[in-house]
């Protein structure tokens, strides 16, 4: 299943203007990157992927949004929120703001 091309477009209009933002597909889905560091994607699971601080993701956590698991294997740092958990607006600029913040902590990698 290819990325929703709409939640693309969302989460594109909620990260426009930030330094450093580059766009990069990846896993079947649409990769979101500060300074080349992965902030948030659109799923080809549908829904989105965020990348979080370890220790404070935990409160991004209900209402659709889990840890994300690969493989069977929770993947610590990174969340998935299905499609129902970014239907509203501030919903999703919220994840995508806790993806961008983790992203702008880490040093830039080198293209």
């Amino acid at each position: 299943m290819a990325y929703d091309e709409e939640v693309a477009a969302r989460i594109r209009a909620a990260v426009a203007g930030e330094p450093g933002l580059s766009e990069q597909r990846m896993f079947g889905g649409l990769g979101f990157l500060v300074n080349g560091n992965m902030a948030v994607a659109a799923s080809s699971k549908g829904g989105v992927l965020v990348r979080v601080d370890p220790q404070a993701g935990a409160e991004l956590l209900g209402g659709g949004v889990t840890p994300m698991e690969m493989r069977g294997r929770t993947m610590s740092g990174w969340l998935h929120a299905d499609a129902t958990a970014v239907e509203a607006e501030r919903d999703l600029k919220r994840l995508v703001e806790a993806g961008l913040s983790f992203a702008r902590s880490l040093p830039p990698k080198r293209s």
